[in-house]
């Protein structure tokens, strides 16, 4: 279910850039030029490339020989930026950003936090 809401939002993000999508009902409606949009929009879909990455690794679908503690401690730090993104999105001035970004960002928040604690239940 992530991995399918992580791939949506990177869409959504691509979508923004080609400019398909206005610019204007995300980042709490803040932007000011395009080439602004373009900066924060590649920044977006990189941390959401990377936190697929993350959880991928996590999942054991990637080769790797990284210890589970730095993928945690990576997953820990999304569930922070992903609750603080939730309160930013309540005060956006953009209703779809209230609407659909903070329940959004909630849920991610919950979901990898429940993939982390699902984790330290069965290695204890």
């Amino acid at each position: 279910m992530i991995i399918g809401l992580l791939t949506a939002v990177i869409v959504f993000h691509m979508l923004i850039i080609i400019r398909i999508i206005p610019y204007e009902i995300v980042w709490a409606g803040k932007l000011k030029s395009v080439n602004e949009m373009y900066v924060f929009e590649m920044v977006s879909v990189l941390v959401n490339i990377l936190l697929l990455a993350v959880l991928l690794l996590k999942g054991n679908y990637l080769k790797h020989k990284i210890n589970s503690k730095i993928i945690n401690g990576i997953l820990w730090f999304f569930v922070f930026v992903f609750a603080l993104n939730t309160v930013g999105n309540l005060m956006a001035e953009s209703f779809f950003e209230k609407a659909v970004f903070t329940p959004l960002t909630l849920i991610l928040a919950i979901l990898i936090w429940v993939i982390i604690r699902k984790d330290e239940t069965t290695t204890r």
